[in-house]
């Protein structure tokens, strides 16, 4: 099982193994994070999304269990652009051993873990693909992939992977273009979504334009949270226009 599935085990169910100050914390996450500093850690700990022991004289002590439940924590934030508030609540919800539904997005969870198919298909979720593994995951073809990369719709980032978003933008046009809705069309989508950024970089600037790495934390994760207020807003809009059709 992969170390993002293993952190979602709830903390009190797993001994305590040895211990780590945040420096060797750091060291064990930069493999997989590398702009993970120990301020990022401790605003996470602010947010109440990890609680390490703490010596007699108040030096923070972490756990293997609070390195995984971290890795899970940023995997998500990083690969599902979800805020803080949205993690919590799933992870408390573990915590307590419930069984939460689904995280926006589609990644899910047990208390208990999963399977190795599961295991092996959320690992592929999280992690960034190739195109042709993007082609396989939404079984589109090429020129169709060329043409939403055409209309900016979707694109790799630098290193020529492509994020779990451009999974689902690439499924949802092609729900769209089997009802004649083409990736030409989609255009207005792309110019709404870049308006709607620039209202949410306008909002969080202040926070965004501080050097230090809690104010970037806190910024990232205003911004998601404005970004799921955004999108709540238009799906409630544009239902309210369709209400007339089921009349």
């Amino acid at each position: 099982m992969s170390s993002q599935l293993r952190a979602a085990a709830p903390a009190a169910a797993a001994p305590r193994r040895g211990v780590m100050n945040i420096g060797e914390v750091l060291t064990r996450l930069a493999e997989d994070f590398s702009g993970i500093t120990a301020s990022k850690i401790r605003f996470l700990e602010e947010k109440g999304l990890v609680t390490p022991a703490r010596t007699a004289a108040g030096y923070r002590k972490y756990s293997e269990t609070d390195l995984e439940r971290l890795r899970f924590i940023l995997a998500l934030q990083r690969d599902q652009y979800l805020p803080l508030r949205v993690i919590k609540d799933y992870v408390d919800a573990i915590d307590r051993g419930e069984r939460p539904p689904h995280l926006p997005g589609g990644a899910s969870l047990t208390p208990r873990g999963l399977d190795d198919a599961e295991a092996a298909e959320l690992a592929g979720h999280l992690r960034p693909l190739t195109r042709a593994e993007l082609l396989g995951r939404t079984s589109v073809s090429d020129a169709f992939l060329d043409r939403l990369e055409e209309y900016g719709l979707v694109g790799p980032d630098e290193g020529g992977r492509y994020r779990e978003h451009a999974v689902r933008v690439v499924e949802s046009a092609l729900v769209l273009a089997e009802s004649g809705i083409e990736p030409r069309h989609l255009r207005a989508f792309r110019t709404a979504a870049d308006r709607e950024l620039g209202l949410i970089e306008s909002a969080v600037s202040t926070l965004s334009s501080r050097r230090d790495a809690s104010s970037s934390a806190r910024a990232a994760d205003a911004a998601a949270s404005l970004s799921e207020a955004v999108l709540t807003l238009h799906g409630a809009l544009l239902r309210g226009g369709l209400d007339h059709l089921d009349r």
